[in-house]
């Protein structure tokens, strides 16, 4: 103890001790920082930020019990030929695709809440006129499970499709290869596609599409449910979205509709999915099964109307699409390839209390031009892209053949 206490009643002492107890601290913080990298390297998981769907184990459960009949979901894995999962860095996805091999080859998009079952009469009807069909579940639907660190935005979207269509047997791709349909937000996901690959489209067809969804559509309710960056915070609001998503007999509300869903003549969520089927499941039956076994669709689900091209769409990407579409109607030989008629077909319905019908096409004819939209109006409310899916399907082909003649 006298030795210590000379040291520190030395001149300059004190100082030296100070910066040794310094230089002491920094070095072991400075091991401790680098430590995990001196030692033996672990990769990390490789779905660490994937959300997996449990309606996979789900339905393999339910198709072992009972001979599959008893606990079958309402949709089931089987529920249309040619279905396959397909492993991504996105998670598994499903994907249904048949027809004949050398059919016209059609892709399908269904809305934000119903997963693809939900354009199975639609499909069915491409199919019996000779055509190969292609639909999946989108990231968070259905079987398909849920990245959980990316935005759902037209660029995930787009990716999905692309991943889709890479794990045909068959070429999906190339000048002019395919024809693509979008129902509701698959109308917005086909438009930004069509944007960015028209020379690989046939033609494109749009079915109540987000997109020029106007912002006095938007209620109050959902600013507050689903928007960012406002008062509330993010586990708030994905627990007020899950109250308000759940399908409940008591409210007139569907996930399909966004908003105006008490305006509707038509319950969504009472309509049977596959129009002649007996006994087929309604869309509020498939919707709570996904609620109950896909924990990625409620994230899904608001990070895609934060951030997927549904709404005010008229000054922002549909005018590329536009030029897109000028572009191949332009009389020249050097056009661009795909998209050879230079015009969408775009379906709305006559009674639909959000995607408005005079509103939707007075806007696509402002954005894309006259001639660049042919324009149908069909009976019904938002739901005719799952109660009208034949009738669709023949208009779509119709459109093909009409326009193609020019």
């Amino acid at each position: 103890m006298v030795q210590l206490g000379d040291f520190f009643s030395r001149p300059g002492g004190t100082t030296a001790a100070v910066a040794g107890v310094a230089t002491a601290t920094l070095c072991l913080g400075f091991y401790l920082r680098v430590r995990p990298a001196l030692g033996e390297l672990r990769p990390l998981p490789v779905d660490r930020h994937i959300l997996r769907t449990r309606t996979r184990d789900a339905a393999s459960s339910a198709e072992k019990a009972a001979g599959g009949v008893a606990n079958a979901p309402p949709y089931r894995p089987d529920e249309f030929p040619g279905g396959r999962q397909v492993r991504t860095a996105y998670g598994t996805m499903q994907v249904f695709e048949w027809g004949p091999e050398d059919g016209e080859k059609v892709v399908l998009l269904h809305g934000i809440g119903t997963p693809c079952i939900a354009l199975g009469d639609m499909a069915r009807e491409f199919v019996a006129k000779g055509c190969r069909v292609m639909l999946f579940d989108l990231f968070g639907r259905g079987y398909s499970d849920a990245p959980a660190d990316v935005p759902y935005d037209d660029r995930l979207y787009t990716t999905q499709i692309l991943l889709a269509l890479s794990s045909s047997p068959l070429p999906w791709t190339g000048s002019s290869s395919f024809h693509i349909l979008g129902f509701s937000l698959g109308g917005a996901i086909a438009a930004s596609f069509a944007t960015y690959h028209a020379n690989l489209l046939r033609s494109v067809t749009l079915i109540c599409p987000g997109g020029l969804v106007r912002p006095v559509h938007i209620s109050w309710r959902s600013r507050l449910s689903y928007m960012q960056g406002g008062l509330l915070p993010e586990w708030l609001i994905q627990r007020m979205a899950r109250k308000r998503l759940r399908p409940s007999s008591a409210s007139h509300t569907s996930v399909d509709i966004p908003d105006n869903a008490e305006d509707a003549d038509v319950d969504f969520d009472q309509v049977p999915v596959a129009r002649d089927m007996p006994n087929s499941p309604k869309v509020g039956e498939v919707v709570q099964w996904q609620f109950d076994g896909n924990d990625g669709f409620v994230p899904a689900y608001v990070s895609t109307i934060r951030n997927a091209p549904i709404y005010a769409q008229h000054t922002a990407l549909w005018p590329l699409l536009a030029e897109e579409l000028a572009a191949r109607r332009a009389l020249n030989a050097d056009r661009p390839a795909g998209l050879e008629t230079g015009r969408i077909c775009l379906i709305v319905a006559e009674k639909d209390p959000i995607v408005v019908p005079t509103e939707c096409i007075d806007d696509a004819r402002s954005v894309l031009g006259e001639d660049g939209v042919d324009a149908h109006i069909v009976k019904g409310g938002h739901e005719i892209g799952i109660s009208r899916g034949k009738e669709i399907a023949n208009i779509a082909m119709e459109s093909w053949i009409k326009f193609r003649a020019e």
